[in-house]
């Protein structure tokens, strides 16, 4: 089954939510994705996290993973089917470790929903190694930064 994580600035802006809904149902209806995954770090993953619980109202195949970076994890975990812990995470020190686990959600996922707009962070640098996947036809990167 297809997945599709989330990456964006911690700091999105609330504009945001009204795409981050047609997104998520572009990607369901469209591409048949059904499995997200996001982390739990800012406003951006949190829009994205809220977007995927109203498609899962209508669609009650999708589902909803938590990316834990951290372990062990100090987060609420209500209102994700799941949580994910990549593999090999437990050597990685804790100011790496979002880094990493997002590295490793782009390297391993088919979609992308992304906010880059091009701020100072991690995010432009992720979001470009996607796109080189995406030139190889290994990822379809979708970035809600063009549409503002």
């Amino acid at each position: 089954m297809a997945s599709c994580f989330f990456i964006g600035h911690r700091d999105a802006p609330e504009t945001l939510r009204p795409l981050l809904d047609e997104a998520v149902e572009r990607h369901i209806t469209e591409y048949g994705v059904h499995e997200f995954v996001t982390g739990h770090y800012g406003r951006f993953d949190y829009m994205a996290a809220g977007a995927v619980r109203r498609a899962k109202e209508r669609r009650p195949t999708v589902t909803l993973t938590l990316l834990l970076p951290y372990y062990p994890f100090d987060h609420d975990t209500e209102g994700y089917d799941s949580t994910y812990y990549p593999e090999g995470m437990e050597n990685v020190p804790k100011p790496f470790a979002i880094v990493r686990a997002n590295e490793h959600m782009i390297k391993t996922c088919e979609y992308l929903i992304c906010y880059d707009a091009g701020l100072v962070g991690n995010t432009g640098k992720l979001v470009k190694k996607a796109l080189r996947r995406q030139k190889k036809g290994e990822m379809h990167v979708e970035n809600l930064a063009e549409l503002l």
